[in-house]
C-alpha cells in the first residue's frame, strides 16, 4: 500500500479513529518510527503495531472492514438522554451552582453528585470516563479540602457560615474544561 494509495482512502473515511489509522500508516511509510508514532497519537505502541497489521489488511479487503471497529454490544446506560444532557450543562457551570462548597469538579464530587440527584452509582473510574468525554480535567487535590466540598452548603456547629463572601475559598484546582 503506499502513501498516495493511503492519502485517498483518507478522504473517503470518517471519524476520528478511522483517520488516525489512516494517518499512523502513513507517517510510518514515511519513516516515522511506531515510538514516535504512539506519542504523537497517545496510545500505546501495540495499538499501533494492530493499527499497522490491520491497513496491511487493505490489499485484500475492503476498507470498511479494514478502517472501522464493529459494533460492540455493550450495557445500557444508567443515565438516559435527558440526564445526560442535564449532567453534561452542570459540568460546564461550577460545583458553587449546585450547592458544593468547591470552585471545580472532581471525579469524587461529580460521583457524589450524579448519586444524589440521579440516584445512579457509578465508579470512580467511570466518573472520570464521563469527564474526560465532556472535556473536564482536573488536578489531585488534598482530600480533605475534596471532602469538604462534598457537603453541600455546610455550616458550622455554632450555625454560622464556614465562609463569608470576606472569606474566599481556597483556590483548589480540581477541574475544569480544557
Amino acid at each position: 500500500m503506499s502513501v498516495e494509495e493511503l492519502r485517498e482512502y483518507l478522504t473517503e473515511v470518517d471519524g476520528k479513529t478511522a483517520t488516525q489509522r489512516i494517518m499512523v500508516g502513513i507517517n510510518h511509510k514515511e519513516g516515522i518510527p511506531q515510538t514516535q508514532l504512539a506519542d504523537w497519537y497517545d496510545v500505546s505502541r501495540t495499538t499501533i503495531h494492530n493499527w499497522l497489521k490491520r491497513l496491511e489488511r487493505l490489499e485484500e479487503e475492503p476498507l470498511e472492514d479494514v478502517i472501522y471497529d464493529e459494533k460492540r454490544p455493550g450495557r445500557p446506560s444508567k443515565l438516559d438522554d435527558d440526564e445526560r444532557d442535564r449532567l453534561e450543562a452542570v459540568l460546564d457551570a461550577s460545583p458553587t451552582v449546585v450547592g458544593y462548597d468547591a470552585v471545580m469538579w472532581t471525579p469524587k464530587l461529580l460521583q457524589r453528585y450524579i448519586e444524589d440527584t440521579f440516584d445512579v452509582e457509578y465508579s470512580l473510574s467511570y466518573v472520570r470516563e464521563l469527564m474526560h468525554e465532556n472535556d473536564v480535567t482536573w488536578r489531585t487535590a488534598d482530600r480533605s479540602d475534596t471532602d469538604q466540598a462534598l457537603q453541600p452548603d455546610r455550616e458550622s456547629q455554632d450555625g454560622s457560615e464556614d465562609r463569608t463572601d470576606d472569606d474566599p475559598a481556597p483556590q483548589r484546582v480540581h477541574g475544569c474544561r480544557s
